[in-house]
């Protein structure tokens, strides 16, 4: 393993794609509308699902609580591949044949979607269709790895055995997957931003949704806004009135627990590390590992200079539930260095939420028990372009009453018996955590917490996170998540408060990061009363 150089330069802790481009930051909205659809969540799947809609005549609004791209679509590595994470055995043993082979189909789809869209609104993102290896983790069999081909060949996936990866890499036997592709994600939510405007849909930034309020909506446009639409409240005032909403926000807020339930939130860590340009082959890879790595390149040029960004990812664990992401990325750097050559100093260094689905696909459709025009989209599994893809292509044709061969197997009011084992250990695992309630705290007392630091403390009945800033000044909030009441954990690498349960996230003032959580950590004071206020 290479050893960090002193002179080495820090790491941005900031994603490669947001780093080097600037997003849209559209204005919020100021005044109450009428649209046929809202769509709540200006990622992948949000900007898909609204440019689809507004390709069809659709007046389309998109609301979103930061700026285009500024959620967990900026944190994705970008890997257009129709091999989901859970992989090709798994999905097979959990949705049968004809499951895998609509999986298949469906993310195939998905990556061509994404190449028409590019054609068609012209979208200058570096797309481009490339190989994809899948090799062997460390310690694993070449038994497995022959037991996937024949899966994923069983699904309809085009792929072919090799005895080593091509081109020198000294990574073992794999199976190789072409056609697969890569992109620069946040340039391409920039031209679909560019392409819904075009066709008359409306984009509004730093609009935070507070409530989705059902009512048997209508498609009669000369009815008043209120009757009969579904209300979308914002929390600065205003209404949005639709009659569709789609709510397209990675987990859904609008969702207190069914959804919550079939689901667990993980993170995932990644590096981009620069390499000598044209010393690695682009393509895909990702090896069999349990969490596994994946790695794919990205070209940078600056003026003359071109440099090319080795993006590897990987060390997943639930949210809230290790507080080691340092060193994680040291693991990442150290696996990648012995596998790829050429790598100087890691440049980039940041982590992703994903929604894990108890049987390895996405939930798409129509929100469980609630008005059939609400819709969602989550539980993205570690392939969320491709799945947010899908999601677009799917409600759309929901919306306009399409039939549509994909919809039983994304749709979120399914039960997959066969994940039975994984739905009962995730949510024996979210049972657990409330076990914390009754511990002590983590520091007897706020003077034990270091500058650039939290922890959690006990206060009588209650638990509080505190977390005191470099210049010394404590930031003290309830640590109960405003979800369903789990205790937060410290995240040190990115300063947050986590929730264990169902993955909700929280700046070191109580603002929520990530949902399900709408409400802020309530504020806490420690401070003992004064004698004339206890008189």
């Amino acid at each position: 393993m290479k050893k960090k150089s002193e002179s080495e330069p820090p790491a941005v802790e900031q994603p490669l794609w947001l780093a080097t481009t600037k997003m849209p930051r559209p204005a919020a909205l100021k005044k109450g509308l009428r649209a046929d659809v809202c769509v709540i969540g200006a990622g992948i799947a949000g900007m898909t699902t609204a440019y689809l809609l507004a390709r069809e005549g659709k007046s389309v609004v998109v609301l979103d609580k930061n700026f285009v791209g500024g959620g967990e679509t900026a944190n994705t590595t970008a890997h257009l591949s129709n091999f989901p994470d859970a992989t090709y055995r798994e999905i097979e043993r959990l949705h049968g044949f004809e499951g895998a082979r609509l999986a298949a189909e469906s993310h195939t789809a998905a990556i061509t979607q994404i190449e028409t869209i590019v054609a068609e609104e012209q979208i200058d993102c570096d797309f481009e269709r490339l190989d994809a290896y899948l090799f062997l983790g460390e310690g694993d069999s070449e038994r497995n790895l022959y037991e996937e081909y024949e899966a994923t060949r069983r699904a309809g996936v085009l792929v072919e055995q090799l005895a080593a990866v091509p081109n020198n890499l000294d990574l073992g036997p794999c199976i190789h997957f072409p056609n697969q592709a890569q992109f620069h994600p946040l340039k391409y939510l920039s031209g679909l931003a560019i392409g819904i405007k075009h066709l008359g849909g409306r984009i509004y930034g730093g609009t935070e949704v507070q409530e989705v309020k059902s009512g048997n909506a209508s498609k009669n446009k000369t009815q008043s806004k209120a009757e009969g639409a579904i209300q979308v409240k914002v929390k600065t005032g205003p209404t949005v009135f639709a009659d569709s909403v789609v709510v397209a926000t990675n987990t859904p807020f609008n969702d207190w627990v069914t959804m919550h339930t079939k689901q667990a939130a993980y993170r995932t860590y990644a590096i981009g590390a620069t390499v000598p340009p044209d010393s690695i082959p682009k393509a895909l890879y990702w090896d069999t590992a349990d969490p596994f790595h994946y790695v794919r390149l990205h070209r940078i040029q600056v003026g003359s200079k071109i440099s090319d960004v080795l993006i590897v990812g990987g060390e997943d664990h639930k949210t809230g539930q290790a507080d080691d992401g340092d060193e994680r990325f040291q693991r990442l750097a150290a696996w990648a260095r012995e596998r790829f050559p050429g790598i100087t100093n890691v440049d980039y260094r940041w982590s992703g939420q994903i929604m894990e689905s108890m049987d390895g696909l996405a939930f798409i459709g129509r929100n469980p028990g609630d008005d059939p025009n609400i819709y969602i989209v989550t539980g993205d599994s570690g392939v969320g372009i491709t799945h947010g893809t899908i999601a677009g292509i799917l409600i759309r044709d929901l919306i306009l009453n399409r039939k549509n061969s994909w919809e039983s197997l994304y749709d979120p009011s399914r039960k997959t018996l066969r994940a039975t084992v994984t739905f009962a250990r995730e949510n024996l695992n979210v049972v657990g955590e409330y076990a914390t309630w009754i511990t002590p705290g983590e520091v007897g007392s706020i003077d034990e917490i270091k500058p650039g630091t939290g922890a959690l403390l006990r206060s009588g009945l209650s638990k509080i996170a505190a977390y005191r800033d470099e210049d010394g000044t404590v930031h003290e909030v309830s640590a109960v998540c405003t979800h369903l009441g789990c205790v937060v954990a410290w995240n040190s690498a990115e300063k947050s408060w986590d929730c264990p349960c169902h993955g909700s996230r929280f700046d070191v003032q109580g603002k929520v990061l990530n949902g399900p959580a709408i409400a802020p950590l309530e504020p806490h004071s420690t401070e003992k009363p004064k004698k004339e206020d206890a008189a």
